[in-house]
């Protein structure tokens, strides 16, 4: 609501009712760890607008379709719903448009929804600084379909960064996903941020059903990597790991990079897209352990699968080191290179694991505690207007 002259009406946290929060996010077109977090945010603030600059409804999470989603003019063009990367020099324009009249905006934001303007106060929940920004060369590594992305990316880095960092500076709070990325926002913004770490959204229980691709693979004899098909998550170098090795591996994804990893995909790997909950949650259930060599700012398919109660075979960097607990929960390699990942792999087969252990892992990971974190940050931020 707002005061007769116009401006927003800010209660106080004792006023007995819900304050007003609207979320941010970059963009909803793909399904990942960010999109399970905007859908837990919803969860925790049931009444909240999401704000973002292209959604295609078809390509991310079914459940959007149940929220107030609110786009940017950019939506309006169907190419760019499907191919959200050739907007990223476009998004700081897009951005601006999405006024957001909210007491609290919640920002989930790897690269752009911190810059979303608000009438209110703004919490920036941050995956990372924009990596294509920071870390270029590891995000768009060196396939030839992206070298005229990279080229201009060369050309507009420095406006770009001196808007990011502007942008940054507009919040109230910063809440980092991992102690990983905390560190970068120090580094990158100057800001102190709280390390909040993703929940786990994909529970052990429930409805599972068997993929019909996956039926030759046989229960409980693969391991599992999901994960988007981009050059800095090296599945490539998981499955050269899996080549000849005698072991299966099932990678669950899509992405750039899906149909140069199809093109040469060994006996020993099956590649499976667009699978809905339960079929994801039979293939965590039903196999050896999952593997996953990227280097991720937090990295939730290790703490599913421990959900189940399946261990990791992780890269030791970035969130694993938060999440993971080397001999109890994961196996660690120190490079994403095809031997240490198989040797890893294998370390993983031989050993005896506590479920009990690696599920207990995963519960401290809870969406309750999440909830309960950003509830407490949106009551601070109106109760020190009050």
């Amino acid at each position: 609501m707002t005061t007769a002259g116009g401006a927003p009406c800010v209660p106080s946290a004792t006023a007995g009712r819900r304050p007003r929060v609207a979320i941010a996010h970059d963009y909803l077109t793909q399904r990942g760890g960010a999109e399970r977090v905007v859908l837990s945010l919803l969860r925790a603030f049931p009444e909240a607008t999401v704000h973002t600059t292209v959604y295609d409804p078809d390509g991310t999470y079914p459940e959007f379709a149940a929220a107030d989603i609110v786009v940017s003019p950019l939506n309006r063009v169907g190419l760019l719903r499907r191919h959200h990367r050739a907007l990223l020099p476009l998004l700081p324009w897009a951005i601006r448009r999405l006024q957001i009249d909210a007491e609290v905006v919640i920002a989930s934001s790897s690269g752009w929804a911190h810059g979303v303007p608000a009438s209110g106060h703004k919490v920036v929940y941050c995956y990372s600084p924009a990596r294509w920004l920071y870390q270029t060369d590891r995000y768009l590594g060196d396939r030839c379909r992206l070298r005229a992305l990279s080229w201009f990316v060369g050309r507009a880095l420095a406006p770009l960064r001196s808007w990011d960092r502007r942008a940054a500076a507009t919040a109230d709070r910063y809440l980092a996903i991992s102690t990983t990325v905390r560190g970068r926002i120090r580094q990158t913004y100057g800001w102190d941020a709280q390390v909040v770490p993703a929940p786990v959204t994909l529970p052990e229980v429930g409805v599972t059903r068997r993929p019909a691709k996956i039926s030759e693979a046989g229960d409980g004899s693969y391991f599992l990597l999901v994960s988007r098909l981009l050059p800095y998550k090296n599945v490539e170098a998981a499955v050269e790991a899996f080549r000849g090795s005698g072991a299966r591996l099932v990678v669950v994804g899509a992405g750039p990079l899906k149909s140069q990893i199809e093109a040469s995909l060994p006996a020993e790997v099956q590649l499976l897209s667009d699978l809905d909950e339960a079929e994801l949650r039979w293939c965590y259930a039903n196999a050896v352990a999952v593997v996953a060599p990227s280097h991720e700012d937090f990295g939730l398919t290790p703490l599913e699968g421990g959900a189940h109660g399946k261990p990791a075979v992780v890269l030791r960097a970035g969130g694993y080191l938060d999440t993971m607990v080397e001999g109890e929960s994961a196996v660690f390699f120190d490079r994403p290179e095809p031997a240490e990942i198989l040797a890893a792999v294998r370390t993983a087969a031989s050993r005896s694991w506590d479920e009990r252990r690696i599920r207990d892992n995963a519960a401290r990971f809870s969406e309750e505690r999440f909830h309960a974190t950003l509830r407490r940050v949106v009551a601070e931020l109106i109760a020190a207007a009050s």
